[in-house]
């Protein structure tokens, strides 16, 4: 697995709201994690004897911080395949003007066989919900709001 590789999943993991990640190529396993809730991301690589890697030096990747608004934008992460619901004929996670707690999912977004729980980063009321369900979503898009 080359170094890119690794990049690119320790940005993954630093956007998304995931806090592990394994990923296993040929005979190199490389484990992505959250070392401090929401600051970085950091990647621990496994090796099978006889292999070698080299992985230089800049393994930790930093998340963006919030800023606290008045109205909070709950935007996608990651690209994938945004589900509203946590399995298909169930009720959704949440409605527009449900009050929702800090750290409740919201929505789980299928990333490269991954399940990616989108929780809500604040308190609040909902007050915009997208209306995408089992669509794809880009990185960015606006999936909700809370007030």
């Amino acid at each position: 697995m080359d170094l890119s590789k690794i990049k690119t999943l320790i940005d993954f993991v630093g956007r998304s709201n995931i806090s592990e990640l394994t990923v296993t190529e040929k005979d190199v396993t490389v484990r992505i994690f959250r070392t401090s809730q929401g600051q970085e991301a950091a990647a621990q690589p496994t090796q099978k004897a006889g292999s070698t890697t080299n992985f230089g030096h800049d393994a930790v990747s930093h998340a963006s911080s919030s800023v606290e608004k008045t109205s909070y934008a709950v935007k996608a992460p990651v690209f994938g395949v945004l589900h509203r619901t946590p399995a298909p004929g169930e009720p959704p996670f949440v409605a527009i003007g449900d009050q929702v707690e800090e750290g409740q999912t919201l929505f789980i977004i299928e990333a490269m066989k991954v399940f990616n729980t989108i929780a809500a980063p604040r308190s609040g009321r909902i007050t915009h919900l997208t209306k995408i369900d089992d669509g794809e979503v880009e990185t960015g898009d606006l999936l909700a709001e809370i007030a």
